[in-house]
């Protein structure tokens, strides 16, 4: 075969039109065998070529006669040392970590491993077996795609309600999805999940991991799978097991086809990205790609021994993004996916391992440093998962400005607050209104709070409030997996009952939660289902659970439907009234011309809270929102205004009775929702302050001041 010398950069198989130049990083390699295929499981590679050009670290050289669609892998030569960080073997076919495209998924033998699975010295024996037809191919992958007008939509963080959902679970089931395209890039485009995105009113679906990644095999060999994907190993290649046409070396297309059809029906889509591991494990893990290029400049290893790996993730190894190339990879990454795919943000798994230097967990680190400056990366949506698994790995409000966090603190006091847990009223009351303290002192805004009440980890809302304990049976591991700190109360009876009351209890809960996230300062989150009250049996880690224990159930019942126009509801009260998603912090106090506080919190007695008050153990709360005070600008320079609410809050599990506060001559308090009350039509509808409004035990209540000519003819 014809070649050329090529070029170190791109990194990856590039295809300019005429050939495919091959670049491929390794510090430590004696030397680098390009190997290609004609099949996706043969044994043998029809053509091996050893690269005789390196420059700058990179192996690289040009084939005028390869064409896109061709499969490839490589052989990395050099020491197995274990002892001394260095586990190069090449009787092991490798994935380049810039393939865009890999065409199946590792099937499991002794043979993918670099050592003698089996023996004493474990590890340190090399095993010279040939692991080609177990390994998925690359591919060479062609980049045209027709994206028309399509443009990053760049809705502002403070209007932004993100929906997370994983791709297969969400249309697995879906009765209007053709079946052919359930679980699937196109099925999540389709026109019946388009139209319940559109329905509900999100603005961004953040999609559980789509990178490619591996099945471990202890989970296939049990019958179970790695079905959220935290587990990557092709950090540029969309995951074959969600494309609609896997033999057809479409899987690019399809995204981009996804991506363009949520971009035209206003959808952002954001990433879950894992960068701080990979699916190579620790030291006993197989030897799939990073490992046996270079395992001593991908990975962080012990400094007392890099035969073993640093593990701040919980999943055998860590990313070393100290090494530049390590860096570069991660940084060509996000860049392609922004730049080539269209996405608009990415959550990053476990964060702070990326910020990591020696030990340490450093907000100034490497890794932020070339985000910040980057202008690509610098201008979309950046979410951390603040906390990873070693010593002072918490840093929720610790990451830099520029960045949103899944809001850890706003979880558990709310889930704590509503099961009735008093002393929280402070913090509680901080983190509805956009957590300044945690964000207000590093220049950020409410919009860096990423508030959640439940998530793909954990409990669903609906077994949030159905379960005191964990049920993980099906993940065969004697529940020993998933947290027991799960703030959740079963309302009276453990999982599933016929119990009226205790049903209605349950679901006045989820509407409690489900409104307090929506109309709390910051970025609310979804967790995909929870609006039509899916459940998992009460598993709270269904990492492994490729079935319907975590596929959605659209066969919605009464209940459910009314729990979905509910959540509709108040999506749109978020969206369509400023004073629910300010920009800037609240002052709490008289603004400019304002009659009263931008926001002011009361007792029940109607009277502003106290100190006193504050340190009482009360689980009772009136929270007036001040639209004439928001003193912020829209885009062309006009001040924004909006109507003012009152919001009523009550975890006591009896009724209380509020004083509604007093106002201007003229104006009554207009009822919106009691989450209380599902049949409102006999509602009295209007409130002068004074009055007295009673409040249902375990209940949330939201009422908007309007000029007594303009309020509903049921007044008091």
């Amino acid at each position: 075969m014809r070649r050329r010398p090529g070029r170190p950069y791109p990194l990856g198989a590039t295809w300019d039109g005429e050939g495919v130049n091959f670049a491929l990083f390794s510090e430590n390699a004696t030397g680098v065998d390009l190997c290609l295929f004609d099949s996706e499981y043969q044994e043998r590679e029809t053509v091996s070529l050893s690269l005789e050009e390196c420059t700058d670290l990179v192996w690289h050289v040009y084939l005028p006669e390869v064409r896109p669609g061709h499969l490839y892998g490589y052989r990395v030569h050099g020491p197995y040392e274990p002892s001394s960080g260095h586990r190069f073997n090449p009787s092991k076919l490798l994935i380049d970590p810039y393939a865009k495209a890999i065409t199946g998924i590792v099937k499991w033998s002794d043979a993918m491993f670099g050592y003698r699975v089996g023996q004493p010295e474990e590890d340190l024996l090399r095993d010279d077996r040939n692991n080609a037809g177990h390994v998925p191919k690359c591919m060479v992958v062609d980049q045209a795609f027709s994206w028309g007008h399509d443009r990053p939509l760049q809705i502002p963080w403070a209007q932004t309600v993100i929906y997370e959902v994983h791709v297969k679970g969400f249309t697995m089931n879906h009765p209007d999805v053709p079946e052919r395209l359930r679980g699937t890039y196109e099925g999540l485009a389709s026109p019946p999940i388009i139209a319940h995105l559109q329905s509900l009113g999100v603005t961004a679906v953040e999609l559980l991991p789509v990178h490619h990644f591996v099945n471990d095999q202890f989970l296939l060999d049990k019958g179970l799978s790695n079905y959220w994907g935290y587990n990557s190993i092709g950090y540029f290649a969309p995951d074959i097991r969600y494309s609609a046409y896997p033999r057809e070396g479409r899987k690019v297309y399809e995204f981009k086809t996804m991506v363009k059809t949520l971009h035209s029906a206003g959808i952002e889509v954001i990433l879950d990205v894992v960068y701080n591991h990979t699916g190579e494990g620790n030291h006993l893990g197989p030897t799939l790609s990073f490992r046996g290029i270079d395992n001593a400049a991908y990975y962080r290893l012990s400094p007392d021994d890099p035969r073993y790996y640093m593990d701040y993730t919980g999943c055998g190894n860590t990313l070393n993004v100290r090494h530049p190339r390590t860096l570069q990879m991660i940084m060509d990454s996000l860049r392609y996916w922004v730049c080539d795919m269209h996405v608009d943000g990415f959550r990053f798994d476990l964060a702070s391992a990326l910020a990591r230097e020696l030990h340490d967990v450093d907000r100034l680190s490497a890794f932020f440093d070339i985000i910040h400056q980057d202008p690509i990366l610098s201008q979309v949506k950046l979410i951390a998962e603040p906390w990873d698994l070693g010593e002072g790995g918490y840093q929720v409000g610790n990451f830099p400005p520029g960045w949103a966090e899944w809001n850890g603190k706003y979880r558990d006091v709310v889930r704590r607050y509503w099961t009735g847990d008093n002393g929280l009223l402070g913090e509680f009351a901080s983190r509805l209104a956009g957590s300044s303290d945690l964000y207000g002192l590093s220049g950020r805004q409410p919009y860096a709070s990423i508030n959640f009440v439940t998530a793909h980890d954990g409990f669903t809302l609906h077994d949030l409030v159905s379960y005191d304990q964990k049920h993980n049976e099906a993940n065969q591991e004697d529940s020993r997996d998933g947290t027991d700190d799960n703030e959740s109360w079963n309302c009276g009876v453990e999982g599933p009952t016929d119990d009226p009351a205790i049903q209605q209890l349950r679901e006045r809960q989820k509407r409690n939660f489900f409104a307090t996230l929506l109309l709390s300062q910051g970025v609310p989150m979804i967790a995909g289902g929870d609006e039509i009250g899916r459940t998992q049996d009460g598993n709270n880690n269904a990492y492994c659970q490729d079935n319907a224990i975590s596929w959605f159930d659209w066969n919605i019942t009464k209940v459910q439907a009314e729990l979905l126009d509910f959540v509709k509801q108040l999506i749109a009260i978020k969206k369509n009234h400023p004073v629910f998603h300010r920009r800037r912090f609240f002052q709490g106090k008289q603004i400019k011309d304002s009659e009263v506080k931008d926001i002011a919190w009361f007792a029940n007695d109607g009277k502003e809270m106290t100190e006193e008050d504050w340190d009482k153990g009360l689980l009772t709360l009136g929270i007036r929102l001040a639209g004439d005070a928001i003193e912020e600008m829209d885009d062309l320079g006009n001040a924004i205004v909006d109507d003012s609410f009152l919001l009523l809050l009550n975890a006591h599990h009896e009724a209380v009775f509020f004083t509604l506060p007093a106002h201007k001559k003229g104006v009554a308090w207009e009822w919106v929702f009691d989450t209380a009350v599902t049949d409102d039509k006999d509602v009295q509808r209007t409130w002068r302050g004074g009055k007295v409004y009673e409040l249902e035990g375990r209940a949330m209540a939201l009422m908007r001041l309007r000029d007594l000519k303009q309020s509903s003819k049921n007044s008091n």
